[in-house]
């Protein structure tokens, strides 16, 4: 009786140990706050997921919806997270028993010298058979288990992979948008001096033939009107490439957006404070963190697999059925057929081979220690370049702002000082040209602002939480809600 319970006791003792290294999370030492962080930072709340709804701006939430259902990029992080769910759960039926249903009809026409030597001499014979295999291994030493959590580690690293291209999608999206209204904005200010200019030059032309003015006049302001038209064919471009870019995004074809997208609207006003949170807060945060975190995970479990193959492998195959030599008389008494056949397998002479897979298991592991160290690493770096670039161009907007105000009452006190005639108007002509590269810069400078801003928000890992999954189809050629 003892013996008998110090084997049962033994057995499940074996079969509750996973040999191999037990996970452990890295710890990761960071630093209480950013260095970056300044006024324009709320250090002490934690990003806001959806940014893009604090621009209200319809246009854009309808692009960034669009593009979480149906961008191509997200349906494919979408399969492998699907197929990485799939196969760990292929996985966990290694637990169980595989039983499998099997029936056959066997003819067999022997030759007469043959069938004269066996009793009967029977030449012909048939053979029905109908039953169940089942081959089952038993997890003593926990093989099955590591790979099952490694698999569930795939998974989990996979969905975190999916959230990581949810974060990359929505933040090009609102980098593109606002890129798209920059440089509507940029093209406006050029038409709009391509108009200012083209009066200019009426002028000056109208003087010159009054004797009033002079062909030097007339020339300038021609050469600096066709400067200004030549600016508009590369920005007009520029726009039709940004629309073609968001209507891939969202899932349509390139072109699907133009009409919708073609009007100018303003870049929409930014937020004064905006909320980051501390470094302890991105790591839980960023999804390409945890991606990384888990494949470690994964690649930890998969050394205890490999450390397994050092130890035997029991097996228990079995069937059960029948067998006759007419159908019908399939499960009559005396047809039943039974086999059961425990065995031992082990890598007895083969352990060199085993050794050198575990140690190709170990250095895997550590070499997704070191990128997962090393996506910790980064993530820091492109926050902390982000804040900073993101302040300087708020603190650079508000001198380019002060430039354009400066340089359009210029424009205007030159112009007055060329119709009273105190100054000719190579003035007049300087001090526009000086207030189209203001408006243009302030325009640009806008749009960097802007963009710097999306980068803040990737950087912080902000847009994958409460997203919703994609859709295996894309979503239909629709256009946007619009202002």
């Amino acid at each position: 009786m003892h013996k008998h319970l110090a084997i049962m006791f033994g057995a499940l003792w074996l079969a509750s140990c996973a040999v191999g290294p037990n996970y452990h999370k890295p710890e990761v030492p960071v630093a209480q706050k950013f260095e970056g962080a300044g006024q324009t930072y709320d250090t002490g709340d934690v990003a806001v997921a959806q940014f893009w709804t604090q621009f209200n701006d319809e246009t854009l939430n309808g692009l960034v919806k669009d593009a979480l259902l149906a961008n191509h990029d997200l349906r494919i992080a979408l399969a492998r997270f699907s197929e990485a769910r799939a196969a760990r759960g292929e996985s966990k039926f290694d637990l169980a028993p595989t039983i499998t249903a099997s029936g056959g009809y066997t003819e067999q026409l022997l030759p007469r010298d043959e069938a004269a030597a066996i009793p009967g001499g029977v030449r012909n014979s048939k053979l029905y058979d109908a039953g169940f295999d089942a081959v089952w291994e038993l997890d003593f030493f926990g093989q099955i288990r590591r790979n099952i959590e490694a698999r569930t580690a795939d998974a989990q690293s996979a969905e975190a992979a999916l959230r990581d291209a949810q974060v990359i999608v929505t933040a090009e999206v609102a980098r593109t948008y606002f890129e798209l209204r920059g440089q509507q904005s940029q093209l406006d200010v050029a038409r709009r001096n391509v108009e200012n200019q083209r009066a200019s030059l009426n002028l000056t032309t109208a003087r010159l033939d009054a004797g009033r003015g002079t062909e030097f006049d007339t020339s300038r302001a021609q050469a600096q009107l066709s400067s200004t038209l030549a600016t508009i064919a590369p920005l007009e471009a520029a726009v039709a490439r940004s629309i073609h870019r968001l209507s891939v995004l969202t899932g349509r074809e390139p072109t699907a957006l133009t009409t919708p997208l073609s009007s100018t609207q303003p870049l929409p006003p930014l937020p004064q404070v905006i909320a980051v949170g501390n470094p302890a807060d991105l790591l839980r945060r960023r999804p390409d963190i945890e991606a990384s975190e888990r494949a470690l995970a994964a690649d930890t479990a998969r050394i205890g697999v490999a450390v397994a193959d050092l130890f035997p492998h029991v097996t228990f195959t079995g069937s059960v059925g029948y067998a006759a030599g007419k159908s019908d008389a399939l499960g009559d008494a005396g047809t039943g057929t039974r086999l059961i056949a425990p065995g031992i397998s082990w890598a007895a002479f083969d352990i060199g081979r085993v050794r050198t897979q575990i140690a190709g298991a170990r250095a895997r592991a550590d070499g997704s220690l070191a990128v997962y160290e090393q996506t910790v690493l980064r993530a820091l770096e492109e926050t902390e370049d982000a804040l900073v670039t993101h302040a300087r161009s708020r603190e650079r907007l508000e001198h380019v702002a002060d430039s354009a105000r400066a340089s359009g009452v210029a424009a205007t006190l030159a112009r007055a000082r060329f119709d009273g005639g105190i100054v000719d108007f190579l003035e007049v002509l300087d001090a526009e040209r000086t207030q189209l590269e203001a408006e243009d810069q302030l325009a640009q400078s806008r749009t960097d602002t802007a963009t710097s801003l999306i980068a803040v928000y990737k950087a912080l890992g902000g847009g994958w939480q409460q997203a919703p999954l994609p859709r295996s189809t894309p979503v239909a050629a629709a256009t946007p809600t619009s202002r």
